[in-house]
């Protein structure tokens, strides 16, 4: 795995992950968010510690921001018998690896670490999917995951199919494609203003919180 720091600088993204501009494009101060954002940064804060940088650089476009959340959280903040909350988790990091979004890979390992409950998984998935301990359902998620992330044109209806055969519902496989969809969104963002991770995502879920 590739050092923070060695990380960050090989991104373009200047010195250490925790100091230095979080985008390329102007931060609003938080008085100056609607409501609405200012509430739900006041609540991320409270819930974590700290406010992910994702969060104060698309403040920038709070319509747009807003819009983000409402269809993250649509996505992501569900478990179904086909799909948890971990699993989605890990699409996130596994097509995030694969379009090269060190921002996503950071940040949604420690979630997926926390909510697999497993310090080693999101790291295996991110490095090699293929080879991480995962179980033949979410085996095939992944692989068309990653294959909708690359090359979009080659995803078939057989695909779809497997998933299926697998147990996920209707509404899980389209979360597939919505999750890979939303997130390669995010990634292309995060490499457009060229937002760096913050320091805390490293150990979350690595080590006790204080």
């Amino acid at each position: 795995m590739v050092l923070p720091l060695a990380a960050a600088r090989a991104a373009g993204q200047g010195g250490p992950v925790s100091t230095g501009p979080v985008s390329r494009f102007p931060v609003p101060p938080r008085d100056e968010l609607p409501e609405q954002l200012r509430e739900r940064y006041a609540e991320v804060e409270e819930r974590s510690g700290f406010l992910p940088n994702v969060f104060a650089a698309l403040a920038w476009r709070p319509a747009e921001a807003a819009a983000f959340f409402a269809l993250h959280d649509a996505l992501m903040d569900k478990d179904t018998p086909g799909l948890s909350t971990a699993d989605r988790e890990l699409v996130v990091v596994a097509t995030s690896a694969a379009n090269d979004c060190l921002y996503c890979v950071v940040a949604h390992g420690a979630i997926a670490r926390i909510r697999a409950r497993d310090p080693y998984l999101a790291d295996q998935v991110a490095v090699d999917w293929r080879k991480a301990p995962v179980s033949d359902r979410l085996r095939a998620v992944l692989e068309v995951a990653v294959r909708l992330a690359v090359e979009p044109v080659a995803v078939t209806a057989a695909d779809l199919d497997r998933l299926r055969g697998h147990g996920l519902t209707e509404d899980d496989v389209w979360d597939v494609g919505a999750i890979v969809s939303l997130f390669a969104l995010s990634n292309r963002l995060a490499h457009w203003a060229a937002i760096p991770p913050n320091e805390e995502f490293f150990l979350l879920g690595r080590v006790p919180r204080r």
